[in-house]
C-alpha cells in the first residue's frame, strides 16, 4: 500500500508541471521487481531531460505500534528535470520511511538557523530535565 502511494506521489510530481514536450520518448528504462522480499528498483530517462531512479526495500520497524507492524517499506530515490523557460535543472533526492517523506534539493526552502541564545536555552532545559 505504501509503495503504491509513494509511486503515485512521484508520478504526480513528475506530471504536475505543464506537459510542453508531448513528443518526449523514453531513452532508458530499467526495472527489477517487485520482489518477494519487498525490494524493487527502477529508473528511466526521457528525451526531454527527465531522469528518475528509485529503490525500495523492507526493514525492521524500530518502534512497532502493533505486533503486526514489525516491518517498514522504505523508498529512496531521486528525480530531475530542466525548466524549459529558465533552463535551470532541478534535482531532488528523497527518502520515504518511518519518518515520512523527506525531500532534499538545493532549490527547496530550509528553515533558518536557530539563534545562538535560543539554542543555549534549549540545551540548558534539556540538561535540567535529565537530572
Amino acid at each position: 500500500m505504501y509503495k503504491l502511494a509513494i509511486c503515485l506521489a512521484l508520478f504526480a510530481v513528475a506530471f504536475a508541471r505543464p506537459q510542453e514536450d508531448k513528443d518526449a520518448t523514453a531513452l532508458r528504462h530499467e526495472q527489477d521487481g517487485p520482489n518477494v522480499d519487498g525490494s524493487y528498483k527502477y529508473s528511466y530517462e526521457t528525451s526531454n531531460g527527465i531522469t528518475v531512479d528509485e529503490k525500495g526495500f523492507v526493514k525492521p520497524n524500530p518502534a512497532p505500534s502493533e505486533p503486526e507492524n514489525t516491518e517498514i517499506q522504505v523508498a529512496e530515490g531521486s528525480f530531475s528535470f530542466t525548466d524549459k523557460v529558465t533552463g535551470q535543472k532541478f534535482s531532488i533526492t528523497y527518502t520515504a520511511d518511518e519518518n515520512g517523506f523527506q525531500a532534499r534539493g538545493d532549490h527547496l526552502p530550509t528553515p533558518p538557523p536557530i539563534p545562538e541564545a535560543l539554542q543555549r536555552a534549549i540545551e540548558l532545559a534539556t540538561k535540567a530535565l535529565k537530572k
